[in-house]
């Protein structure tokens, strides 16, 4: 049977429905609605005259026909794309796109960046700062940089590193000179951010519970935590990561305490129905060996700190049971 030409966009469609097994995520992604995306397949399977998917009450699954259509599909979508991303990079020259943290990328990723320039003169980057989900398709970064638990509906995650949390504040803040022990630290000005680990998680992997946290005040996200800590605002969580360039500016010293293992990790996700392209794979593979080195140096600095109390161990948060709300 041959294919008429106007039938092709179906099969894209059905490629990312295949992939999903659920037409309202296929639909997001290529920008549809959840009803074209099944007029689109409805449309293939009668040209075919064979059925792709079971419907049923909880959505859709692929048939054996359709699961054998899936693999040939998403194998020629992904090699035309790669193609057509190959003569992009011709045109625009070597160009790396990546969609990654406001947070990381000013306090992290770009004082280290010029390293991998040196490395890749040729090649130009465009970095986006984004906290939505990524849209790969139509023209999207090649890879992103996400902090979370490592696995996402249809992409691809390579950790690179852990997260840990541990308290800070200016040497400018009003007390700091008296805290010499984690409880103290709950008379100061606190500030958060809207993360699910916070300071009460903290205080109780530091041995303290029962008592009232004081109103704190509220910041969006890291690196204005941060900023608003290094001013003289108050205390804070700081990520080991984030905080890096204010310990290095001697804006921020740490508190008494212990370092919180973060639920969560930074890693690089991409489509997983889609390789890497050379210069995106380089990439990756220098921010492990960064990533890497840094935690060799975080654990030199450890081991020769004795019993500072700024540099205690990390410890994991035990895990509790859920409350029903």
């Amino acid at each position: 049977m041959n294919l008429r030409p106007n039938l092709l966009p179906a099969l894209g469609v059905f490629a990312a429905a295949a992939r999903y097994q659920n037409f309202a995520h296929a639909a997001e992604e290529l920008h549809l609605t959840a009803s074209a995306v099944s007029h689109h397949v409805r449309r293939l399977e009668a040209t075919l005259d064979i059925v792709l998917f079971h419907r049923h009450a909880r959505g859709v699954s692929l048939t054996g026909e359709g699961r054998e259509l899936a693999d040939a599909a998403t194998l020629a979508v992904s090699e035309l794309q790669g193609v057509a991303e190959s003569l992009g990079r011709k045109r625009d020259g070597q160009r790396l796109r990546i969609n990654t943290l406001h947070s990381l990328t000013f306090s992290w990723l770009l004082p280290r960046l010029p390293r991998f320039l040196k490395q890749h003169p040729d090649l130009r980057v465009s970095i986006e700062t984004d906290t939505a989900l990524t849209r790969f398709e139509d023209g999207g970064p090649d890879l992103a940089i996400r902090h979370g638990p490592g696995h996402w509906t249809g992409l691809k995650a390579q950790h690179l590193m852990d997260d840990e949390l541990f308290p800070v504040a200016s040497p400018l803040l009003a007390g700091i000179d008296s805290i010499i022990e984690p409880r103290q630290i709950a008379g100061l000005p606190l500030i958060s951010d809207n993360a699910l680990q916070g300071w009460r998680d903290w205080f109780r992997a530091a041995g303290l519970r029962g008592f009232r946290l004081p109103p704190m005040h509220l910041l969006s996200d890291s690196s204005g935590v941060m900023r608003a800590a290094a001013l003289g605002i108050g205390a804070a969580l700081a990520r080991r990561h984030i905080a890096e360039p204010f310990f290095e500016r001697g804006e921020l010293r740490r508190l008494p305490g212990p370092a919180l293992k973060s639920r969560f990790a930074y890693y690089a996700v991409h489509p997983a129905h889609r390789a890497l392209s050379p210069a995106a794979d380089a990439f990756v593979e220098w921010l492990k060996d960064e990533a890497q080195g840094q935690a060799a140096l975080a654990t030199g600095a450890q081991g020769t700190a004795g019993g500072n109390p700024a540099k205690p161990a990390t410890v994991r948060e035990k895990p509790r049971k859920q409350r029903r709300t």
